[in-house]
């Protein structure tokens, strides 16, 4: 983007967004007076993104930040436009998958706000189920190929080049760093649980991961598909 080029991030790559290595100077933190709650509750998330800079240089390691998802977000707003992203999930998921329900996507202000993609996409278990499953057989719905069966690939294998990490690969966490199990993980203890291997998908709801860790909760699910995976007496 032509605006953020002065602003050091001309070398910085959707890639680099996508891996959470861009070097942006954005700290996930819910201080109160942080950039967070300001991206949460604030009603320009452009002009917010447009003012960010760098921490380091793009490419040299991994830490996870909401404003790469937002960039991410607005990159994928302009080259969509006039079409929204909620307006391109419904044609391009939602619909396909014969979701249950409505989704409901945040919006930075009413009416014509930008999609908060750094979080807040609300759906009932059954409808993110369906999403794990999209990805389990390999981006194919029913007959119909929703998702590049490559790009399904390249998403959830471990890769740690350019600085990235084997925990995160492009927008899944990885529950370990030797298996093929991939897992979304919401800010407040929401998880889709996917294991192509097994063939199983756990998705865990909520508004709050109670008194475990992230890495509890990993050994958690992991323990229930070892449960579910065992043989019958």
């Amino acid at each position: 983007m032509l605006e953020l080029k002065a602003n050091g991030f001309d070398e910085v790559t959707l890639e680099h967004l996508l891996q959470m290595t861009s070097g942006m100077d954005y700290t996930e933190s819910d201080n109160p007076f942080g950039i967070y709650p300001r991206f949460y509750y604030g009603d320009n998330l452009e002009e917010m993104l447009l003012e960010m800079g760098l921490r380091h240089s793009p490419g040299k390691y991994f830490e996870y930040k909401s404003g790469d998802n937002q960039l991410l977000g607005l990159i994928l707003s302009r080259a969509l436009s006039p079409m929204t992203i909620t307006e391109y999930m419904q044609t391009r998921i939602w619909g396909p998958l014969g979701m249950e329900y409505d989704g409901m996507w945040s919006i930075d202000r009413e009416p014509d706000g930008l999609e908060k993609t750094f979080c807040c996409l609300a759906a009932p278990a059954r409808d993110y189920a369906k999403l794990g499953r999209l990805y389990l057989d390999g981006g194919n719905w029913n007959g119909e190929q929703i998702v590049s069966r490559e790009w399904v690939r390249k998403s959830t294998r471990l890769d740690i080049s350019d600085g990235s990490s084997w925990e995160y690969q492009y927008q899944w966490w990885m529950p370990d760093a030797y298996g093929s199990d991939f897992m979304a993980a919401g800010h407040l203890g929401q998880y889709v649980y996917v294991s192509p291997r097994h063939k199983v998908i756990i998705v865990r709801p909520g508004k709050s991961g109670g008194n475990l860790k992230s890495d509890d909760w990993k050994d958690l699910l992991a323990s229930i598909l070892a449960e579910v995976r065992r043989p019958s007496r």
